[in-house]
């Protein structure tokens, strides 16, 4: 058994303020919670209106699984997310 994190750095160009930001990253977050089953949070620059960290947390029996489904997310990000993924992070435990 692995545990994947995927840790996803967006650009949020048009975000004037905290309020604007937090609406583009709840219904990325919820999306992605919803379509894919895993755990979400946003973890940094949250004082930031142009900038967001997003943590992503999934367990699967290989890292085969978990790669391919943090591809699917990267790809439902860059869709959703105005100004584009900054950088990615990937890690898997176990």
């Amino acid at each position: 058994m692995r545990v994947g994190l995927l840790l996803l750095e967006v650009y949020l160009p048009g975000a004037a303020s905290l309020k604007e930001k937090r609406r583009v990253l709840r219904s990325l977050k919820d999306r992605v919670r919803h379509r894919f089953n895993v755990a979400v949070a946003e973890t940094g620059h949250q004082e930031l209106h142009q900038r967001a960290e997003l943590a992503f947390v999934s367990v699967a029996d290989g890292e085969q699984p978990l790669q391919q489904l943090f591809d699917r997310i990267v790809e439902e990000a860059e869709q959703l997310v105005p100004g584009g993924i900054a950088e990615i992070e990937r890690e898997t435990i176990g």
